[in-house]
């Protein structure tokens, strides 16, 4: 919607001076991480290739969630890393539940696909590098196997969500943004309207290349499946740029994305938790990923993010550095407003520190860059406008709301539940046990 920088970020120097370095003297006091299956999983805090971060809204409990699986699936070196943006009554269940479950049920799904590649290959004793429908010839799972992964992982991690938790999640829901990174492949899983963002090289500049799709109600391919469905998309006249999804006799619940986990409430009415999925093959020039919730991108563009990112002092701090660069916008651009959750990864994808003093910019023949095995047709996200040298706040200076309007991912009014669930969607998901 908005983003705004008191000046150039890059300059390393400029954003060292701005920063209050006992807020980043003890970079790792509040990580998180245990083992599991042979994974390191990574709740908070920081790695030699990751940062993350994540910071409480004005508009109640973090909502907000995110996880990095390094060593993932029993593969050295791949890692996963996941964010997670809750809504409703029960958002903050929703993320964790997601967060903590659907990493385990892709993993079985990568696991599942490997071993039916290679029965296959064992039964017809063939080279492997005739099996283009299982890996390609570096021996890595072929982008038709990771599609299908995720799509069988994100329909079983919905159906389990519904089984799990209880009924009050009749209206609360969760997105994701999900990466996978195995040797020279990026693959990423997008559910909903939070954003991977590439940060790559061209010479001496930085380059922003949006990897996913918001999937927002307006996008025409996403409007006519709710219409089709008998669900219906409109903006209220208080929130005249916000378009939702609503139940077809009651103005209700007022969605802000297309795509969720959870919100049973629409799944009968053209919301979906079906992801889009987008590969990338990595070169050398590519530096980071940013994955982040929509707290982020409200208020930064995809070339301001990219730009605070490397401008960080120490890439430990570069995701709490973005997140409170991103509150100190929401300030500004939203006075009247409650900031919202934002929560971040940055997850660097070489060695070497990135250029910080290079000028970021936006192109346009760069977004082709990455081959998406799915696209919406509307695919305009980058739709922020820069407001520069507006924002001259500390980083460390806390903003207490006094109230203000709150921009909510569903509206506050409920349908009874007897009310609105279908009888098919009654019996799917709330059938006795």
């Amino acid at each position: 919607m908005g983003g705004c920088c008191s000046h150039d970020v890059s300059v390393r120097g400029k954003v060292e001076s701005e920063m209050d370095e006992r807020e980043y003297e003890h970079d790792h006091e509040n990580d998180v991480s245990y083992e599991l299956g042979g994974a390191l999983v990574r709740l908070r805090g920081s790695s030699k290739f990751v940062s993350m971060y994540t910071q409480q809204g004005q508009k109640g409990v973090n909502q907000d969630a995110m996880a990095v699986w390094e060593d993932y699936a029993g593969e050295k070196d791949v890692i996963f890393c996941g964010v997670f943006d809750g809504h409703g009554p029960l958002g903050h269940k929703v993320s964790q539940f997601i967060r903590d479950n659907l990493p385990i049920k892709l993993s079985a799904a990568i696991e599942i696909s490997q071993q039916k590649t290679i029965k296959f290959y064992d039964a017809n004793d063939a080279d492997t590098s005739s099996f283009d429908d299982g890996y390609d010839d570096s021996n890595q799972m072929s982008l038709a196997s990771w599609e299908g992964c995720f799509l069988k992982s994100f329909s079983e991690m919905d159906e389990y969500l519904a089984r799990e938790i209880n009924t009050d999640s009749y209206c609360s829901g969760c997105t994701a943004v999900t990466l996978i990174k195995q040797g020279d492949q990026l693959i990423v899983g997008n559910l909903g309207d939070s954003r991977a963002v590439l940060c790559t090289k061209d010479k001496d500049q930085l380059i922003a290349v949006q990897l996913t799709v918001d999937l927002k109600p307006e996008i025409p391919s996403e409007t006519s499946r709710i219409v089709n469905c008998e669900g219906r998309v409109f903006a209220a006249e208080e929130e005249p740029d916000v378009y939702r999804i609503w139940m077809p006799d009651d103005d209700c619940p007022g969605l802000a994305m297309s795509r969720a986990f959870g919100d049973f409430c629409l799944k009968d009415y053209g919301l979906i938790s079906v992801p889009d999925v987008f590969y990338r093959k990595i070169t050398p020039q590519d530096q980071f990923v940013v994955l982040a919730t929509d707290g982020i991108w409200d208020v930064l563009t995809n070339h301001e993010v990219i730009s605070i990112v490397a401008s960080a002092p120490r890439r430990s701090v570069a995701a709490k550095l973005l997140v409170k660069r991103a509150v100190r916008a929401w300030r500004y651009k939203y006075p009247g407003s409650k900031v919202d959750d934002c929560a971040a990864i940055c997850f660097f994808l070489d060695e070497q520190p990135v250029l910080s003093h290079s000028q970021s910019r936006m192109s346009g023949k760069n977004r082709s860059c990455s081959k998406q095995l799915h696209r919406s047709k509307n695919t305009g996200n980058e739709d922020t406008e820069t407001v520069d040298g507006k924002v001259g706040l500390e980083l460390d200076e806390e903003w207490k709301a006094l109230g203000g309007f709150s921009r909510a991912n569903s509206l506050s009014k409920l349908p009874r539940l007897a009310r609105g669930m279908s009888k098919r969607q009654s019996s799917k998901y709330y059938s006795p046990r």
